[in-house]
């Protein structure tokens, strides 16, 4: 009876230190690159030994990979994905999908240039750009399923085609380009998107 707590405090301990290799990990890769980032800079921030940083991540690629896929999983993207599905007014739901999209990229652009980087000379950071990629696009193909369910689509535009449209708008690529190449804020690339993707995706009243 006794050895339950000492098991609850081990699981506790293991949690704690799985989530401290994570934040250094994602402090470091964020601050100076994911190539620049050593393992040891990790276990240092993190105060673990580098054999715990590869015994819990598996080095850098893994990390950088349990990173993404946790954002993935996460409570917040499954209130979203319901919230998609619930939503019985078009605009509204466009409203939504960007705002949502403004927020993830506002906080992980800095990671996602990391990745974008790292992606062509290192396979697993590729697949981890794909995770990401693969999620914003299911939620995209909600997104343009709920629409087509609605009957809220222009008529020359079915749900493949409207979850292209998002994809090219709301991508991480599309969001460098407004906040890089052209030097907008986020607050004018979704106040632009919010008057775009309507004109675009919606019919008659809807797209108003």
């Amino acid at each position: 009876m006794s050895a339950a707590p000492n098991v609850n405090r081990r699981s506790e301990y293991a949690r704690m230190t799985r989530e401290a290799i994570l934040d250094a990990a994602r402090s470091l890769f964020t601050a100076q690159g994911y190539y620049a980032t050593k393992v040891e800079q990790i276990a240092e921030a993190a105060r673990v030994a580098p054999a715990t940083v590869y015994a819990v991540g598996g080095g850098k690629s893994g990390l950088l990979r349990t990173l993404i896929e946790t954002s993935v999983s996460s409570a917040e993207n499954g209130r979203l994905l319901a919230e998609i599905e619930a939503a019985t007014d078009p605009g509204q739901l466009i409203r939504l999908v960007i705002g949502a999209s403004r927020t993830r990229f506002g906080e992980w652009s800095t990671l996602m240039r990391q990745v974008v980087a790292a992606a062509p000379q290192e396979p697993a950071v590729q697949k981890a750009m794909e995770i990401a990629h693969e999620s914003l696009r299911g939620g995209l193909r909600v997104t343009a399923d709920r629409l087509a369910a609605l009957g809220a689509l222009r008529d020359d535009l079915d749900a493949a085609g409207a979850a292209d449209i998002l994809w090219l708008y709301l991508c991480n690529a599309a969001y460098f380009v407004r906040s890089d190449d052209l030097g907008w804020p986020l607050d004018r690339s979704e106040a632009w998107l919010n008057v775009v993707l309507p004109r675009e995706l919606l019919a008659g009243e809807s797209a108003r």
